[in-house]
């Protein structure tokens, strides 16, 4: 049975009702026939479940893997060594360190198995690969794992040493991709007809800016700030573009469908990532960090301001609602960098307090996903898809 949605957006939902559910008895009736008739065990229903298991994974299962990895650099920046003294961050400071090699180890494994998983399917169902990779929409979720690597990179527990030449190397393993995107995409964006920004814009757009900016404060990380300069002023530069196009909402703007809504929360990531990276790039939380910072609060409330916008979205529970997660998750970080330069100051009551309250609702909202993605995996993996039409904006 498939499912269309507006039919500017080119995505499909598919409901795929031809794989049998699990059988209780190999004795089934014939209501045709009046007879009943002895099936033998289906033996391929192991390989069938598989090939629906991948047939229905795509790029935005990588948001978990992205939520999870922020996290545990959200951990990482509360527990680490500082010079604030504010009685708060002392208590939030007092994490256990083994916590966040957990949550580190839950992030990898996850995205090892999924990255796996998406490996397989570029082998064995390339055309869908395709498809989402010529979608206006699902070639941004492409950016996802090459910045879960990244943050990964960035929160490994103190134990993981870093700043080596191991490390320098995987940074540009993980890199590489996102510039060939970058020159893709943003390529294509003043160039080919059918591509241009104003027709293509939607929030997933504002990944690719994400990725850059996490690039960047991965290279301070590793001791290039040169190199990080070049990623952020790339990824600045296309957000000031796109941004711009977002609020002006074209009429040959495609948009997203209802059941991605959850996507605007993007809105709060990019201003929240980008204050942290000019903050390591920096090597301090100055002002033009707090103005996007305060950007990004600004935002923040005015969504939540807006529930009736993502109320459709959370009526059946997907792996959409992830996407709620990380915006928070670098909300709070950027929360915990501006109270720890306000406490330079010999203030910071208020942002201390912005912080706790931030960096409450990361971790329950994280952890609510966590369980509800436990409780539905099963439909998660095989109930419907999100498919891609291959001629869709080509």
């Amino acid at each position: 049975m498939d499912l269309k949605s507006d039919s500017q957006t080119h995505i499909e939902l598919v409901v795929d009702a031809t794989i049998p559910t699990t059988k209780t008895s190999s004795i089934q009736p014939s209501t045709e026939l009046g007879t009943s008739t002895i099936e033998s065990p289906d033996h391929d229903q192991p390989k069938r479940l598989m090939w629906r298991i991948i047939t229905n994974f795509h790029g935005g299962y990588f948001r978990i893997c992205l939520s999870l990895s922020s996290q545990a650099l959200l951990w990482k920046t509360l527990i680490q060594p500082t010079d604030d003294n504010h009685a708060l961050r002392r208590m939030l400071s007092m994490f256990p360190s083994i916590a966040l090699t957990l949550l580190w180890s839950l992030a990898l494994v996850t995205l090892v198995l999924l990255s796996g998983l998406y490996t397989l399917k570029c082998f064995l169902q390339f055309d869908r690969i395709k498809a989402e990779f010529l979608h206006h929409v699902g070639v941004n979720y492409l950016f996802i794992p090459w910045m879960s690597w990244l943050l990964l990179l960035q929160s490994s527990p103190p134990v993981i040493p870093v700043n080596t030449i191991y490390s320098q190397l995987i940074w540009w393993v993980f890199v590489i991709p996102i510039i060939m995107l970058d020159i893709k995409i943003y390529g294509q964006w003043f160039t080919k007809g059918k591509r241009f920004l104003s027709r293509v814009a939607n929030p997933t757009s504002q990944l690719s800016v994400v990725a850059n900016l996490v690039g960047a404060k991965a290279a301070v990380y590793m001791g290039w700030k040169e190199i990080a300069l070049c990623l952020f002023s790339t990824g600045m530069a296309h957000y000031l573009v796109i941004f711009v196009t977002l609020y002006q909402r074209l009429p040959g703007n495609n948009g997203i469908p209802m059941m991605l809504r959850p996507v605007f929360f993007l809105f709060i990531a990019t201003p929240s990532m980008a204050s942290l990276a000019w903050g390591s790039i920096n090597g301090t939380f100055d002002n033009p960090s707090k103005m996007l910072f305060f950007l990004s609060l600004f935002l923040f409330i005015s969504l939540l301001c807006r529930p009736k916008l993502f109320w459709k979205a959370m009526r059946k529970f997907s792996v959409a609602w992830w996407a709620y997660s990380f915006p928070l998750t670098l909300l709070a970080i950027a929360s915990v960098e501006y109270a720890q330069a306000q406490a330079v100051k010999g203030g910071g009551a208020v942002a201390h307090a912005l912080m706790l309250l931030l960096s409450l609702i990361s971790v329950l909202v994280c952890f609510a996903l966590m369980i509800f993605t436990v409780l539905n995996l099963n439909r998660l993996l095989l109930a419907s898809t999100v498919t891609y039409n291959l001629n869709a904006m080509s």
